[in-house]
């Protein structure tokens, strides 16, 4: 789980995060679970970029990433460079369940490289859960290619929500040894993923 704590930390070393990828594949789902412990379970899309603030507990001292959710449809793409200036990290996230979501991360990572050619980048394959899986395992290989971590992730059973900023803060930090110490009140998962589940997911990653 991720190291959402309740009060806004003092003194914290403060990162502009973006997180980007297609309309619809649940970007602000995954930063609403963290914010406040829910799962939106109605589609809302966002109107050009929401920020918020997460803040997180660490072994090596209180992070803030400031967590600009930039709009999916093509409507608002022409304004996405201008949010990125300044970021310090990036999540790229697809919907597994969407082809065309998972061929449209190239366009999201060409769009901030040429703004922040060098921060670090996660790449999340999202709603995991669902059984109408189209993106296999095996297909996800840009972030090989491109020297990227990836995550599956699924906000509705909280597995892995947590991964993707540990991830950023220790390449950010440049701390490989920094963990999240505090947890949020996390509301139940909307559906239960069994063990068995998660290490078939996880070898079919391999």
């Amino acid at each position: 789980m991720s190291a959402l704590i309740a009060q806004m930390p003092i003194n914290a070393s403060r990162f502009k995060v973006a997180i980007i990828g297609d309309g619809g594949v649940g970007k602000t789902t995954f930063v609403n679970r963290h914010r406040t412990g829910e799962f939106e379970k109605k589609y809302v899309a966002t109107m050009g970029v929401e920020v918020n603030p997460l803040p997180f507990a660490t072994n090596q001292g209180n992070l803030v990433f400031n967590i600009w959710d930039c709009a999916g449809q093509e409507f608002y793409q022409g304004l996405g460079s201008g949010y990125y200036v300044g970021c310090q990290g990036a999540i790229i996230m697809f919907d597994v369940t969407s082809r065309v979501s998972y061929k449209g991360i190239s366009k999201w990572y060409d769009q901030i490289r040429k703004v922040c050619p060098n921060i670090p980048i996660v790449l999340c394959g999202s709603k995991v859960d669902c059984k109408d899986r189209k993106v296999t395992p095996q297909e996800i290989q840009f972030h090989r290619k491109n020297g990227l971590e990836y995550y599956d992730i699924s906000a509705k059973s909280n597995y892995n929500f947590e991964k993707p900023f540990l991830s950023l803060a220790r390449q950010m930090t440049q701390c490989p040894t920094l963990n999240f110490i505090e947890f949020p009140a996390v509301l139940p998962p909307e559906v239960q993923v069994s063990a068995e589940q998660i290490a078939q997911w996880e070898s079919e990653r391999q």
